[in-house]
C-alpha cells in the first residue's frame, strides 16, 4: 500500500467509525442511569481481568515501561476508576435543589475523539472509554502508531462487553490505520463533539486549534521539595517508588528533587538506600549528551527504559539493582539537560539553603515546561506546605506522597484519571483530573421564585424613592441599569 493509499484508507476508516459511533450514541443516549452503570461496571470488570495481559502486550509492542507497573495502571483505569465513579449521576436529573427550585439535567455531549499516547496506551484507552460511556457518549480512539496493536486489543475486549450488555458495539471504536491525516480529520469532523487529547504538546495544541471543543493536557516537569521537617526515609521511599514506576512514563512523575540544604546529606544517604545511583561530574557529562539531542529535544531512546539500560547507553556502569539515576544540576533551561521532563527514571537534584529559595527554584522548574501540572512536597510543617500550595503554578500539590501515584488518584483521594488538566496557565481548558462530569452538558431548569414587581420593589431600597408614587413609571431595564451604575460607582 502506497503512502497515498494508506492515508486515503485511514481517512475513510475514520469517517466510517465516526458515522457508526454517532448512530450508536443516538441509541445509547436514551439508556437509563441504571443501564449505563451496568455497562460501565461490566467494562471495568472485563478490563480488570485483562489488565496483566494488556500490560504485556503494551511492553512488547512499545518497549516502554514494565509489565507489573503497566498492570497497575490498567487497574487504576478500570477498577479504581469504577469505584470512584460508580455512584456518579451523569444522565437525567443529576441534582435537585428543592429549596432554590433549580434542577440540573445531565446530557451527553455525543461523539468523543480520544487521542491515545504510546507511553500509557492500554490504560489511557480503557480510562477514556469508561468515562465516555459513563457520561452517555460514544468514543473513537486515535492510537499512537507505536502502540496500535495493544490499544486495538483493549478495544476488542471492550466491544465484546458491549455486545454482551445489549448496547451497540460501535460506542467504542479505534482507528486501525493510524495516520496524522486521520487524527487531524477526526478532531475536525463535524460529528465529533469533544476531543480528549493526551500526548505531546504539538498534538494538544492541534486539538485546541481544531475548532472542536477540547480537553487536553500539557507536559509535566514536576518538581518535588524535601523540607527539613520531612520524614526522610519515608520521603526517599515514596520518591523512588514514583520516579521508577513504569520507568518514569507517567507525566506526573518526579522530574527534579529540590532539597533543603540542612537535610541534603542524610536525604542523599536515604535515596541511595532506596536504589538511587548518584552520578559524579564525569558521568553527568556523559549522561547529559545522551538525555538531550544537540538541538535541544529529548532523546526518545531513553523514554520508558530502566535506569540500568539508560546507564549502559551512556557508557556508565551502575549496580544491577539501580532504580533511579540521580544527578546534581546547577540551573534550569536547555543548557541543563536534567532540568527538563525526561519520561525515564532520571532525576535532577538541586540543593537550596531554605524553603523560600526552594520555592523559587520549584517555580522556575515548572515554568520550564510544566506550568499548571503538578508539584510535590515532603514536609511536616503545615505552614510551609500551605505557602507552597498558594504560590506554585501547579494544579495538583501532592503532599507526602509519590507525585506519580498521587496525581492520578492512586495514593490520594483525587479522581483517578490519566488525563490531568493543567489549567489556563498550562494551556488547558481545565485544571481538574478529567472525569465523566467533564463529558456532559448540564441543563438547568429553574422555577420562578419572585415576580417582576418584587424586583422593582427591591430596586426602591437600592435606589431610593424619586418623587411622589404617582409620578414614577418604572421600566425594568432602566431600573437594572441604574442599579448596576450605582454598584459600579460604589466600588
Amino acid at each position: 500500500m502506497t503512502t497515498l493509499d494508506r492515508d486515503l484508507a485511514s481517512l475513510q476508516e475514520m469517517r466510517d467509525l465516526v458515522r457508526k459511533a454517532k448512530a450508536a450514541q443516538k441509541e445509547y443516549k436514551n439508556c437509563s442511569q441504571e443501564k449505563i452503570d451496568q455497562v460501565v461496571k461490566a467494562l471495568a470488570m472485563r478490563m480488570e481481568r485483562e489488565s496483566e495481559n494488556l500490560a504485556k502486550l503494551a511492553v512488547e509492542e512499545t518497549g516502554y515501561g514494565n509489565v507489573p507497573d503497566k498492570t497497575v495502571k490498567n487497574l487504576v483505569a478500570s477498577k479504581l476508576l469504577y469505584e470512584s465513579i460508580k455512584d456518579m449521576k451523569t444522565v437525567g436529573f443529576i441534582n435537585e435543589d428543592d429549596e432554590k427550585k433549580i434542577y440540573e439535567i445531565g446530557v451527553p455531549v455525543g461523539v468523543i475523539a480520544g487521542l491515545v499516547p504510546s507511553t500509557n496506551p492500554t490504560s489511557t484507552a480503557i480510562y477514556k472509554a469508561i468515562i465516555a460511556l459513563k457520561a452517555g457518549n460514544a468514543i473513537v480512539l486515535s492510537p499512537h502508531p507505536a502502540a496500535k496493536g495493544c490499544i486495538l486489543e483493549s478495544v476488542k475486549g471492550m466491544r465484546a462487553v458491549l455486545v454482551e450488555e445489549g448496547v451497540p458495539e460501535d460506542l467504542i471504536a479505534c482507528i486501525s490505520i493510524p495516520t496524522m491525516e486521520a487524527t487531524d480529520g477526526l478532531m475536525k469532523h463535524d460529528d465529533v463533539n469533544l476531543i480528549l487529547a493526551t500526548g505531546g504538546s504539538a498534538m494538544v495544541k492541534a486539538a485546541y486549534s481544531s475548532g472542536t471543543p477540547a480537553l487536553g493536557v500539557g507536559p509535566g516537569n514536576v518538581p518535588v521539595f524535601v523540607e527539613r521537617t520531612a520524614d526522610l526515609p519515608l520521603a526517599a521511599k515514596r520518591i523512588v517508588q514514583g520516579k521508577s514506576f513504569d520507568n518514569g512514563t507517567i507525566c506526573a512523575s518526579e522530574q527534579a528533587l529540590v532539597v533543603e540544604g540542612a537535610v541534603f546529606e542524610p536525604m542523599l544517604k536515604e535515596l541511595k538506600k532506596q536504589g538511587c545511583y548518584f552520578l559524579n561530574a564525569e558521568e553527568k557529562a556523559l549522561m547529559d549528551k545522551l538525555v538531550q539531542k544537540p538541538h535541544g529535544t529529548l532523546n526518545t531512546r531513553i523514554v520508558g527504559k530502566s535506569a540500568v539500560e539508560i546507564a549502559a547507553m551512556a557508557g556508565i556502569k551502575v549496580p544491577e539493582d539501580t532504580k533511579v539515576i540521580l544527578a546534581e544540576e546547577k540551573g534550569v533551561g536547555k543548557e541543563f539537560p536534567f532540568s527538563r521532563e525526561k519520561l525515564s527514571p532520571l532525576l535532577a537534584l538541586y540543593v537550596e539553603p531554605d524553603w523560600q529559595r526552594a520555592c523559587e527554584k520549584c517555580i522556575e522548574i515548572l515554568e520550564y515546561g510544566g506550568e499548571g501540572h503538578s508539584l510535590g512536597i515532603h514536609s511536616n510543617n503545615e505552614k510551609i506546605i500551605r505557602e507552597f500550595a498558594l504560590r506554585k503554578p501547579a494544579s495538583r500539590i501532592l503532599v507526602n506522597t509519590s507525585t506519580t501515584h498521587g496525581a492520578v488518584g492512586a495514593t490520594t483521594n483525587l479522581m483517578p484519571a490519566l488525563t490531568l488538566g493543567c489549567g489556563a496557565i498550562g494551556g488547558s481548558a481545565t485544571s481538574d483530573n478529567i472525569n465523566p462530569m467533564h463529558l456532559i452538558d448540564i441543563r438547568r431548569m429553574a422555577y420562578g421564585v419572585r415576580e417582576v414587581e418584587d424586583v422593582v420593589d427591591l430596586s426602591e431600597t437600592l435606589i431610593g424613592k424619586e418623587g411622589p408614587e404617582e409620578n414614577r413609571d418604572y421600566d425594568l431595564e432602566q431600573v437594572v441599569r441604574k442599579i448596576l451604575s450605582e454598584m459600579i460607582q460604589s466600588k
